[in-house]
């Protein structure tokens, strides 16, 4: 008993004398509670929208101040045809589209029924979900109220669907829980197994003395490096085509867009998760230490980066934080090309922030590697 009781003491203290250990028992916990109390918000407003007013008329306006009071549209853009509405929906500019025709008020002023076209980007299902409820709240509202002010007017029973909302959801009709889920998981789980991999195998070759081996050939340090992480790309191309082939056959997810494309941007993809994984085997003395940094990033990758919820439906702080995680780039790629098609014009921004990312965290990791490991 005596013997049992002076282990558990001894490991006590070597669990508390671990600085590492002591910050993530207070961190991993905050930084939850803070996501989830403030960051995560299923009910979806401020949605970037573009708007084609044709009708331009007192009557038009006003339906289009009964969007915009709602809080759930924020119109960023006026289109003047149809082909701009629907390239700004395409390119991700906008999640809305809000098409009026020309005889919007002259429909609405005979009581006749007037078609206003609301077309939804439908690769995030919670903001297009929210779109298209508030999108028939709104157009059943407006024609109550047109019909009441008809009625008042001519003291007979105007038709009761004066505005007629017809939503047009792109690119997910059928709001396939599992094509808006498979592209992020795509990059969940990329960034957990690269990012783990790599920092407990780094970790692990210099607590069994095999790195420090290496260390003394004349090997420079960023061949080290890469010789460690070129594995890890073949693992992850294969995650990859395993992660499509079951979205493809199993689940009938639609593959729209380039294939050389998608697998070219990947690559970026890997980089900037391998980076992560050898700064995190820098910054751990042993495995258990690697495996709660990465923990510790793997959470505001999921949770921020509007793989599970939308950014857009976050405080603005949060939003500003989505900025500085690289899945949140490469979700919007992944989504853009399998689910939209849509070409390298379309998705070059996010590939080139994305870049950037590779670059400053490769750069990091690289001279950490270097002060940590090199002679």
């Amino acid at each position: 008993m005596l013997r049992l009781r002076a282990l558990i003491v001894k490991e006590f203290i070597q669990v508390f004398r671990d600085r590492v250990t002591l910050a993530l028992i207070v961190g991993i916990p905050v930084m939850q509670l803070l996501i989830f109390g403030f960051a995560i918000n299923t009910d979806v407003k401020h949605l970037k929208t573009a708007v084609l007013d044709q009708s331009r008329t007192q009557e038009s306006r006003e339906l289009l101040d009964h969007f915009t009071a709602s809080t759930y549209f924020d119109v960023v853009k006026a289109a003047g045809n149809f082909r701009e509405l629907n390239e700004a929906v395409g390119r991700g500019d906008v999640k809305v589209g809000i098409a009026i025709p020309p005889d919007f008020a002259a429909k609405t002023a005979s009581g006749k029924s007037a078609a206003v076209q609301v077309i939804v980007d439908a690769t995030d299902n919670m903001s297009a979900s929210s779109a298209i409820s508030a999108a028939m709240m709104i157009g059943m509202l407006d024609s109550q109220r047109i019909a009441a002010r008809e009625l008042q007017r001519s003291g007979q029973t105007a038709k009761p669907q004066a505005v007629d909302i017809r939503v047009r959801p792109w690119y997910n009709p059928d709001f396939v829980t599992s094509w808006y889920m498979l592209p992020g998981i795509i990059g969940a789980l990329m960034t957990m197994t690269l990012t783990f991999m790599v920092g407990t195998a780094i970790v692990r070759e210099s607590e069994q003395g095999t790195l420090e081996q290496l260390l003394v050939t004349p090997m420079r340090s960023w061949e080290m490096l890469f010789s460690k992480v070129a594995p890890y790309v073949l693992i992850a191309y294969l995650q990859l085509a395993v992660a499509i082939a079951v979205g493809v056959f199993v689940f009938d997810m639609p593959f729209r867009g380039s294939l050389a494309l998608f697998l070219g941007l990947t690559f970026f993809f890997i980089l900037a998760s391998l980076s992560v994984g050898v700064m995190i085997s820098t910054l751990a003395d042993n495995e258990r230490q690697a495996l709660q940094l990465s923990i510790l990033n793997i959470l505001p990758s999921i949770l921020l980066s509007g793989f599970m919820f939308p950014v857009d439906a976050m405080p603005k702080f949060f939003q500003g934080l989505s900025h500085f995680v690289p899945m949140t780039y490469y979700l919007k790629i992944a989504r853009h090309i399998i689910l939209k098609g849509s070409p390298a014009s379309y998705v070059w921004l996010d590939a080139l922030i994305l870049c950037a990312f590779v670059a400053v965290l490769f750069t990091a990791s690289l001279a950490m590697f270097r002060r940590k490991y090199a002679p």
